[in-house]
């Protein structure tokens, strides 16, 4: 058995197929085929189903899978540690991001200036973004496909996850000055069960914060209907601006709507933008109060790599701390 056949083996199962994972490894189709051929044989077990479109494990082939990570993992961690011990810092790191999180600066803590200043200080680490939902970038997590993850929490962090908080903020309810909930509210606020019935704009299902409206709709007696769905706050509050519905947000959130709507957070008094947007009034939400959490993620036992510990040390120490949930 060699280490060549378990990373084609576990190159085919992520790719879903001999093609794609001899693309992935720089491999021709027949060698990648010819190699876990002949880790079946050694093993005296079919790793592999190939009778459907996309290639799948068999039931040994799922109990082989765990193994064969861990063997190829340890491989990399010696090689890791010896280049740790050249004073040269190599490897790579696999960093997920909720969206928007890259381009926002929250209390001095700037990822891609973080990102910047580890490249320049470590130019040989391979750093991979990638944006998601926080409740699969958590999921990648634990299975080792992440090192490290800026989420948005709903709640407790999931067992076996460790989280820095840098983002706390109550949730807001976005709307036009024209909305009847401006004239509803109670010193800038409304309740949460005033947003019965109506049309609300959120982040997808699988993010925190949709995550912490959804469970406090729950406890209220209703279930929250969302008619637009959207990844970036800033388009929430557009597609608010536009009279399409309530955008639930972060506080601050609502600045994002631009040029094309004005925004007011005291009684939403004012005159209409044009172009079919409007003023935006931000309403506290209460009864109870919502917050919005963004953390930075990792696993309980720590990254794997020196790579990803190192930057893990350096974006802990860029970012505010603040109470955990």
């Amino acid at each position: 058995m060699e280490l060549a056949q378990l990373r084609y083996f576990v190159a085919v199962v992520e790719e879903g197929g001999f093609t794609r994972a001899g693309a992935r490894l720089h491999v021709s189709q027949p060698g990648v085929s010819a190699q876990v051929a002949q880790l079946e044989r050694e093993l005296g077990q079919r790793l592999l189903d190939r009778s459907g479109r996309r290639v799948t494990p068999t039931e040994a082939g799922r109990a082989v899978l765990a193994y064969a990570r861990a063997a190829l993992a340890a491989v990399e961690g010696v090689r890791r540690t010896a280049e740790e011990f050249s004073g040269l810092l190599r490897g790579r790191v696999a960093l997920g991001l909720v969206p928007g999180a890259a381009g926002a600066v929250v209390d001095g803590f700037d990822v891609v200036e973080v990102l910047g200043a580890f490249h320049d200080e470590h130019p040989g680490v391979e750093i991979s973004l990638s944006e998601d939902t926080s409740e699969r970038m958590l999921a990648a997590l634990l299975r080792g496909e992440l090192d490290l993850a800026v989420v948005g929490l709903p709640g407790e962090p999931p067992p076996g996850v460790s989280c820095q908080v840098v983002l706390d903020e109550p949730l807001v309810a976005a709307v036009r000055e024209d909305d009847p909930l401006v004239v509803a509210a109670v010193n800038g606020g409304i309740p949460l069960a005033a947003l019965r019935g109506r049309a609300l704009i959120g982040l997808p299902r699988g993010t925190g914060l949709r995550g912490v409206l959804e469970r406090a709709c729950a406890q209220a007696g209703f279930a929250p209907r969302v008619d637009f769905e959207a990844a970036a706050p800033a388009v929430l509050v557009r597609l608010a601006a536009r009279g399409l519905g309530v955008a639930v947000v972060p506080s601050g959130a609502e600045s994002a709507a631009g040029p094309r709507a004005d925004v007011d957070t005291d009684t939403g008094s004012g005159s209409g933008s044009g172009s079919g947007s409007g003023r935006l009034c931000a309403l506290r939400i209460t009864e109870p109060e919502l917050t919005g959490t963004v953390a930075l993620a990792w696993r309980a036992d720590g990254p794997s790599g020196p790579a990803a510990r190192k930057l893990l040390e350096r974006l802990r120490s860029g970012a505010p701390r603040r109470p955990a949930p």
